[in-house]
């Protein structure tokens, strides 16, 4: 196996989509793949849009102790807390979208690597604290909350993201990395992917791109599947990751089919 590296994303990937809250974890099959593949020497890493706290839960599911990437790659740290790297968003920049949601009257997010604050209740912020292992805080005015943030974010409805991404990106242009999701508009810092905060952990580990395998299936995996040396999209990931992926899993009934494609990695049939 010339892989040195496997990045997996959590939600989606990892967890399949839809998943009951109290059956959100790795199946067995998988953490047995997982266990066997470090025990082949091959280094396995998470790549979550969660916050700290609900990807730690994660690696320890799957017997991991090597540093995981958050928020969309706002933050990597080690599984003791220290911050390896964090790419904070200008706060000028920040305020500027925090005036965009307060002008569409929509409620909206600030946060950094452990805290998550948004500007009213909403049922988006819940489930993403949940699964972030985290409390959400709310407050009509988050920006004031005394953080430094690593993105902020627009709160909205699949229609209305559309029309913010455009706004956004074209008023901020390069100074931005937007992220599209169904429920929320996502912006943070330009260096603050998951592509780029792979990068420097693979560097830390002086592991060569071109050996390592990342799956992911959303737009905030895109800039890891594109930056990996080969980059896998789960079958029913959306457009910005089947764009980014070299290769996507194909539907073949399997109910875990992250656990069969390592399996097959295990055997050499991929």
């Amino acid at each position: 196996m010339d892989v040195k590296l496997i990045a997996l994303d959590i939600d989606g990937t990892i967890i399949p989509p839809n998943t009951p809250p109290e059956r959100a974890h790795p199946s067995e099959r998988l953490r047995r793949a997982v266990r066997a593949l470090r025990e082949r020497g091959v280094v396995v890493v998470l790549a979550s849009g969660r916050m700290f706290p609900g990807t730690l839960e994660i690696a320890r599911h799957l017997e991991l102790d090597t540093p995981v990437i958050c928020q969309q790659g706002c933050s990597v740290h080690l599984q003791d807390g220290t911050m390896l790297h964090e790419f904070p968003i200008a706060r000028e920049t920040a305020l500027e979208i925090v005036e965009y949601g307060r002008h569409l009257d929509l409620p909206y997010e600030w946060f950094n690597p452990l805290r998550y604050i948004a500007s009213r209740w909403n049922p988006a912020s819940e489930e993403y604290a949940r699964v972030s292992g985290i409390k959400a805080e709310y407050r009509p005015d988050p920006e004031n909350a005394g953080i430094s943030p690593t993105g902020v974010g627009i709160i909205s409805d699949h229609e209305q993201a559309r029309e913010i991404h455009r706004y956004l990106a074209g008023l901020h242009g390069e100074a931005l990395h937007v992220l599209d999701f169904p429920e929320v508009t996502v912006a943070v810092a330009p260096e603050a992917n998951k592509g780029h905060a792979l990068s420097l952990l693979c560097a830390d580990l002086d592991i060569d791109r071109h050996a390592v395998l990342a799956v992911g299936d959303s737009v905030n995996d895109a800039a890891m599947l594109a930056w990996a040396g080969r980059g896998i999209a789960m079958a029913h990931s959306d457009h910005y990751a089947r764009d980014a992926a070299d290769e996507v899993l194909p539907e073949n009934g399997d109910a875990d089919p992250l656990a069969a494609f390592l399996e097959g990695l295990l055997n050499g049939k991929r």
